[in-house]
């Protein structure tokens, strides 16, 4: 298991809903990579309900469409944005649960689109939803210049020195 780092911190400008710390109002996740998924432990916020005390399906789908892009940036090494996306939602998910996690994989590679698996789980491990979301993808040129993506050892903590 391996922590992910936040590379955008710092960055003017930036304060993205779904992963900034910075961003009050925002989700602010975090994750980390274990073999080949990106997992993401959340807390879920009462003022994100829709019906009493179930987190909005909206928000749900936010988050599975931030942990797939961290998919692309950490999985595949490069930058895209959403194309489509295909959410199930199978079972309520509460806001007063302990935490949920999220997990993402990559599916598929077919050219420049990648289909990334995500599954959102209760604290108990029972699958509630889960969502393919296909990402378009740049090239690791077109990606560092016009969206910022970093050197892919930035997502990583520096190993310390023996």
């Amino acid at each position: 298991m391996r922590k992910i780092r936040n590379p955008f911190v710092g960055l003017d400008g930036y304060n993205c809903f779904g992963c900034s710390p910075n961003n009050a109002f925002g989700l602010q996740l975090s994750f980390v990579e274990e073999g080949d998924e990106l997992v993401s432990l959340w807390k879920p916020k009462s003022f994100l309900q829709g019906y009493s005390d179930l987190l909005h399906g909206g928000i749900q789908a936010t988050l599975m469409d931030e942990i797939a892009s961290w998919a692309v940036y950490v999985l595949i090494k490069t930058a895209g944005f959403t194309s489509s996306m295909n959410v199930r939602y199978l079972k309520p998910v509460l806001v007063t649960d302990s935490h949920i996690t999220l997990r993402a994989k990559v599916k598929q590679m077919r050219r420049n689109l990648a289909d990334i698996e995500v599954k959102l789980l209760n604290s108990k491990d029972v699958i509630c939803a889960e969502a393919l979301i296909t990402y378009f993808t740049f090239s690791q040129e077109r990606s560092t210049k016009h969206l910022y993506y970093p050197d892919h050892k930035e997502f990583f903590e520096k190993e310390p020195l023996l």
